[in-house]
């Protein structure tokens, strides 16, 4: 059939990057900290927080579902409280991480690019001509690095000394007397192509054990309440399950004839490999032959910085119908459970009215309504997307924050949770692969499994053997 389309204009955007000012920003740090934090906090957390208050350099790990992310944002404004904002620069190994957090790549930051790390002297060398990146690097006084665990230790050790080297006139402490925040699992997806054997992790660096005054492995998991489903997930992450857990997944396993719950149509299904994924959402959205209303995202700013935008999460054409599968990918509204990875179906699509709203979109703009599965119903308005350099915004993405949610990619699908879920782990490949797409589900009620081989399940030595040795550092 001949699919009819309907564009919507761009979205209303001001010509001028702006950042919020610093009392505004300071007003909502403290509310949100006293809101959601204070009483909240468990003594991890607040052994983090406080370390991070006294200007110490942490390195926060832990399972997925341990609040990671969470307890980054907040030492982020612990940061930005301690230090000059100009001084604070949070950064990501990925493109979809620093997008996350409101920050840029760490080889953006860095002066880098993407070329490797073999030769620290020809890397410091481009990073000094690169004036910029030097003024970045002279100015920090903290540098925040969510998901290091994709960085290699070779890499790690070239910024190290990229940094000392930097600001020699300053100091000649590790990093330059820089402040290091770092965050990610190991056990999580490993760094890529790692060039040098001897330093596959970031770990593994000559300076990883001198670049932290603390090492904590978050201990409580807030993503799932189940014992037994905790106690699975965790022994799926050490590649370590016994016959009776195996027996557990068996159970979950995709059959012919399902249990009269439509599994898996009705969920997300999650897979390795990006090609999947457009295929299966592609397919279900021509099957209900509806019109379909395109929302083309506002870019502003310049490259590389608007380049990590199009590698984030939020997409460039977002193609949607009545009936559609759609997933939020940013938390709009926590209380009410509108949360990234919330799932839910769109009913129908409204008119803006002409009145001053948030959305700032243009009157005859069209506004996607979702029924969200956790019974909550509401007309999704645009969000941005920042890349920032301490509280410079370089480049701004403007986008409704939807996907559709029929499949999703498992690279993607890091930080979401999901109340149902069918995996597809027949092409995962990798240590801890099958843990990332496990451990998004709440429980194991809501998993639903195919292409399942118990030989998938594993975890890289070289890990196993830095957490024991966190695990005795912490006893």
């Amino acid at each position: 059939m001949l699919l009819t389309r309907r564009f919507i204009a761009p979205f209303v955007a001001v010509s001028r990057l702006t950042s919020p000012s610093s009392k505004t920003l300071a007003t909502q740090s403290d509310a949100h900290l006293r809101h959601q934090c204070s009483p909240d906090l468990t003594d991890q957390q607040s052994l983090v927080l406080d370390a991070v208050a006294r200007g110490r350099s942490v390195f926060i790990t832990g399972s997925a579902g341990t609040g990671k992310s969470l307890l980054l944002r907040h030492a982020i404004r612990v940061l930005r409280d301690i230090h000059p904002r100009h001084s604070v620069f949070v950064t990501a190994s990925t493109g979809i991480a620093a997008t996350a957090i409101g920050g840029q790549t760490l080889h953006s930051f860095a002066g880098i690019g993407t070329q490797s790390a073999d030769d620290a002297n020809a890397v410091l060398r481009d990073v000094l001509r690169n004036r910029p990146a030097a003024r970045r690097w002279a100015a920090a006084n903290a540098l925040v690095v969510d998901e290091v665990s994709m960085i290699d230790g070779r890499l790690f050790d070239t910024l190290e000394t990229i940094a000392r080297r930097v600001r020699h006139r300053k100091s000649d402490d590790v990093w330059g007397g820089i402040q290091i925040i770092a965050s990610g699992d190991f056990f999580q997806l490993p760094p890529i192509n790692s060039p040098d054997p001897e330093k596959e992790f970031a770990f593994e660096a000559d300076c990883w054990d001198a670049s932290f005054d603390l090492q904590i492995d978050l201990s409580h998991v807030f993503r799932q309440s189940d014992a037994k489903f905790i106690e699975l997930l965790q022994c799926i992450r050490l590649g370590r399950c016994n016959p009776d857990q195996l027996r557990l997944l068996d159970q979950c396993r995709v059959v012919q004839e399902d249990d009269g719950d439509q599994w898996p149509e009705t969920v997300t299904s999650l897979y390795p490999l990006n090609r999947d994924v457009q295929r299966v959402n592609k397919q279900r959205l021509e099957e209900l032959e509806r019109e379909i209303v395109v929302y083309r995202a506002m870019d502003r700013g310049k490259n590389p910085w608007r380049k990590q935008l199009e590698r984030g999460i939020a997409p460039d054409v977002l193609e949607v119908c009545v009936g559609a599968r759609v997933m939020l990918i940013k938390n709009l509204d926590v209380e009410r459970g509108l949360v990234n990875g919330s799932v839910g179906v769109v009913t129908e699509f409204v008119e803006s009215s002409g009145r001053a709203i948030s959305a700032r979109i243009c009157p005859d703009q069209l506004l996607p309504v979702v029924q969200f599965d956790v019974g909550v119903k509401v007309a999704v308005k645009p969000s941005s997307w920042d890349v920032m350099e301490g509280q410079v915004v370089l480049a701004r993405r403007r986008q409704v924050p939807l996907i559709l949610a029929w499949a999703v990619s498992v690279h993607k699908c890091q930080g979401m949770t999901l109340d149902r879920m069918h995996a597809d782990l027949s092409r995962v490949f990798g240590c801890g692969m099958v843990y990332v797409v496990l451990s998004r589900v709440r429980s194991l009620q809501g998993l639903r499994l195919s292409g399942f081989n118990p030989s998938k399940i594993k975890a890289h030595p070289k890990v196993l053997q830095f957490y024991e040795r966190l695990q005795f550092g912490q006893s």
